[in-house]
């Protein structure tokens, strides 16, 4: 911003020298006609500092053609500044040598063409006797003729003008001590307005390569960066350059105007060249200017395509480190085999060793990426938010792959020990067993006798297992199956923290359950249309298909706990989530996608809150007492439960956005505090549930109230929630309309939509296209407004892996009010027709069911209904405004 200023600054600084407003010429454009000299700007001025215009002997003045004349003339009044013009010129016509005729003719032609304002005119007259004769009874003849407003003075010598101008402000020619050259002056003047144009013109290449600076987008990679950056800099040097150039050619400019005064220590610069040398001071003064502004924005942006250049290489270093990390990470959870023998024991270590040493490069160099990182921070680098958290992931997976080969030396240490005790134990015993058995002889256990002492024997040697500890054989074999399942119990670990978490889709109990506290996957929800109000109705189906309820009491009862629960939920939300995103501490664990994005994510949840809990539970408990007063609490916030209808059009934006950030440390953070086992797009479908859960427990407390008092009020309460349910439903799919021009709010309410096939029936049409037509039914989704009827093409498209999400392309309109219906068509009941003028144009649209094709007759017969009725209403207010003489009524 502030290098634009400096720019308009310079434009209209040299603009003002240029005198482009007023004279669209410059000297170089007139050239030839300035060193005719038939008229010059000395640099003289008044007493009072008016500028002096001479107009020298020049014999052929009156030959001058009149555009050269007012050319030279607009120029010269032009150069003065604006504070000496406007005191008025002062004119000298030197015609000494001239006749009558030739003062005749100057001033006439001064009179009419000068663009300047006058002060006084001198005319130096005719030396010769006779002219000079001719020239008194002239003036006092026409001097009216020449239409001046100040005063023509009749100078007979160069002595009198002295009376009225100081010599020095007058030249040689005139009698004066004014140094005047007319070639150094054009020299001067081209030299200063080329300066000016060079001025605005470098001004200008700035301003562009400023404007391209501030518009170019940083690039995503290393390569890109380095080029434009390296392209950058070098026009940077180049525009340099020019700025160096135009510096040296405004101070020899400078010095070549000052000459005169350095040369002689008694010459002093006239008025005009004290001008010059103000202006081209001026002008350098404002280059000065543009150039260090230009630096400040250059070293900005530099700094931020270097800091950019920096970022590419961390993001880039980044990527292969963790791809490094990632593999041994993969190869550590690898490693599940605690060893079945001292041998294989062995091994393991080695490999778990060769693994460690392996990993040594990579984490040093990970743990370096991560110093690096910080570095980037502390030096204020404007991509904080996106090098933190790559920081904390590398010194995480560091800290993560120690701890686990701590763990893993600890248990393969414990295993080898295990293994060497049995080893010892089982050689030992089995050798001594494997010994008894050998030198008790065949022959010798023939015999009775025999037989019981090698039985002693035996007995005798297993009581020795005693010793070896090898009395309960059960103990050493689960000492070996609580490790595996400690390795068993860490590879599950493991995998969880390697593999990518994904959220099955799962219904969200109305009661807090009390399982382990453990983070939930994440949900995956469709996008499409109306996806939040069937998966509620998926999850109410499945909860109310058990017989649970069985009195009205207890159907209130629940309503009204699983209201507290359900105010307490949003609670936890707003608090838990959506304030913690205001929280100065974990702004930085916020993704970039999310800045600024509350109101997406969480909609109107706020206001949904706020009415639960200071008005709508309160009127539930108070039917504790009273039930009776249920069905009216429905009845009563009828349009503060419309509230839905908006958190419901927000939904399929909320579910895109949490799909971009959801798996988030921020968010994890978030649950952790709350103790919460579901995620919040979990917690986030409630309000979509509770609006159903309404319908299904008014439903509920119908059946138990069957024909008694109140079940009317119940009716209407439950009609008045399937209303808001159908609103939000068709709000769901009226968000999705894409091609219409106008603006749906204006058509009315939303009454009814659907899909149907349509045929059309053009009569003007050729009759093979009718035929056609006839045979090729086209799918249409209708939109019935109150004012219009929308002929739309439902799409379906699958986004990002997820369920296909539906859209409506407009293909057609019908106005309500220049419509007509025919209920039946012949061969089908499912079908009807719409038609306007005169049934030129028929559609002809097939239901689905008889019931549907009723059901939107008669909501159309009502739309036409109101509409007539209203024009009837309007023709009566008409006629009554009319005067009791008018003959019309």
């Amino acid at each position: 911003f502030h290098l634009s200023i400096i720019f308009i600054s310079v434009f209209t600084c040299t603009d003002e020298i240029m005198q482009q407003e007023i004279r669209p010429l410059v000297a170089v454009d007139i050239i030839e006609q300035l060193h005719r000299q038939f008229a010059i700007l000395s640099g003289g001025r008044g007493k009072d500092g008016a500028p002096i215009i001479t107009f020298p002997e020049f014999a052929g003045f009156s030959e001058i053609p009149d555009e050269d004349f007012l050319n030279v003339v607009t120029y010269l009044t032009s150069i003065p500044s604006l504070e000496a013009a406007s005191i008025g010129f002062i004119i000298i016509i030197d015609r000494r040598r001239d006749k009558w005729s030739a003062v005749k003719a100057s001033l006439t032609r001064i009179a009419g063409a000068f663009p300047g304002n006058l002060q006084l005119v001198f005319v130096l007259r005719p030396s010769r006797f006779i002219q000079r004769a001719i020239a008194d009874i002239g003036i006092k003849l026409y001097r009216d003729d020449f239409k001046m407003k100040v005063p023509i003075i009749m100078l007979n010598s160069v002595s009198d003008l002295h009376g009225y101008i100081d010599k020095c402000q007058l030249t040689r020619e005139l009698g004066g001590t004014l140094e005047y050259g007319h070639s150094q002056w054009i020299h001067h003047r081209t030299a200063i307005e080329n300066f000016a144009m060079t001025v605005k013109t470098t001004a200008q290449m700035l301003q562009t390569f400023g404007t391209d600076l501030a518009e170019t987008e940083l690039p995503n990679d290393v390569q890109c960066t380095e080029e434009l950056l390296s392209a950058h800099t070098d026009h940077h040097s180049k525009l340099k350059d020019e700025l160096k150039l135009a510096v040296k050619q405004g101070a020899t400019l400078l010095t070549c105007i000052r000459e005169p005064v350095t040369r002689s220590a008694n010459s002093k610069l006239s008025p005009d060249e004290l001008e010059n040398v103000a202006t081209v001071e001026r002008l350098l003064a404002q280059l000065d200017e543009t150039e260090k502004a230009f630096d400040q924005f250059w070293t900005k942006h530099h700094l931020k395509l270097e800091q950019c250049l920096q970022l590419r290489h961390f993001e880039h270093d980044f990527r292969e480190v963790k791809l490094t990390l990632d593999n041994l990470m993969e190869a550590q959870a690898g490693f599940s085999d605690i060893g079945d023998s001292v041998t294989r024991v062995e091994h393991l270590l080695r490999e778990q060793k060769q693994l460690e040493e392996k990993g040594q490069e990579p984490l040093e160099k990970a743990q370096t990426l991560a110093l690096h990182g910080e570095q980037l921070i502390q030096n204020n680098h404007y991509a904080v938010d996106s090098i933190r958290p790559k920081c904390v992931e590398l010194r995480r997976i560091c800290d993560d792959f120690t701890n686990e080969t701590k763990k893993k030396y600890d248990i393969l240490g414990k295993s080898l020990e295990l293994h060497k005790q049995l080893d010892k134990v089982s050689d030992q015993w089995c050798e001594a067993g494997i010994y008894l058995l050998a030198s008790q002889a065949v022959d010798k256990c023939q015999s009775q006798e025999g037989a019981e002492t090698a039985l002693v024997e035996i007995e005798k040697f297993l009581a020795t297992a005693k010793e070896h500890q090898l009395s309960n054989p059960k103990e050493i074999l689960q000492k070996l199956e609580d490790v595996q399942e400690m390795f068993d119990k860490r590879q599950v670990s493991l995998k969880k923290l390697a593999a990518k978490q994904t959220r099955p889709v799962q219904p969200v109990a109305p009661h807090p359950e009390s399982s382990p506290k453990r983070a939930s996957p994440k949900t995956t929800r469709p996008a499409g249309v109306g996806g939040p109000l069937i998966s509620a109705f998926r999850y109410s189906i499945q909860y109310y298909s058990t017989p649970y309820f069985f009195s009205f009491s207890h159907i209130i009862n629940e309503l009204i706990e699983t209201e507290r629960v359900y105010v307490e939920e949003l609670q936890s939300i707003i608090e838990g989530y959506a304030s913690e995103m205001d929280n100065p501490s974990l702004l930085h664990l916020i993704p970039s996608v999310l800045q600024n994005k509350k109101d997406i994510l969480f909609g109107n949840l706020p206001e949904i809150y706020e009415f639960h809990n200071r008005i709508f539970l309160k009127e539930l408990e108070n039917c504790i007492e009273n039930p009776e007063l249920l069905a009216r609490c429905f009845l009563k916030r009828k349009e503060d439960l419309q509230i839905y209808e908006k958190y419901c059009q927000n939904k399929p934006r909320s579910e895109a956005l949490w799909r971009q950030c959801g798996d988030s440390i921020f968010f994890q953070e978030c649950q952790r505090k709350l103790d919460h086992k579901l995620s919040l797009d979990a917690y986030l479908l409630k309000p979509v549930q509770r609006i159903t859960k309404y319908q299904l427990l008014l439903k509920e407390m119908l059946k138990c109230s069957k024909n008694s008092e109140g079940t009317a009020e119940l009716e209407e309460a439950l009609a008045t929630v399937l209303d808001i349910i159908k609103s939000v439903n068709d709000s769901m799919h009226q968000i999705a309309i894409t091609g219409y021009e106008g603006d749906v709010s204006e058509l009315g309410k939303l009454l009814m939509q659907g899909s149907f096939n349509v045929w059309t029936d053009h009569k003007k049409g050729h009759n093979k296209v009718k035929d056609l037509a006839r045979f090729k039914p086209m799918q249409r989704h209708l939109f019935l407004y109150t004012k219009m009827l929308l002929f739309c093409k439902k799409r379906e498209e699958n986004t990002d892996g997820h369920e296909k999400t539906a859209s409506y392309s407009f293909k057609n309109s019908l106005k309500m009010s220049t419509v007509g219906i025919t209920e039946n068509v012949k061969g089908d009941n499912k079908k009807f027709e719409i038609w306007y003028n005169g049934r030129e144009e028929v559609y002809i649209i097939q239901a689905s069911s008889v019931e549907l094709k009723n059901t939107w007759i008669s909501e159309i017969r009502k739309v036409l209904t109101g509409q007539l009725e209203a024009c009837r209403g309007k023709t009566r207010c008409d006629l009554m405004m009319l005067p009791s003489s008018c003959s019309c009524v």
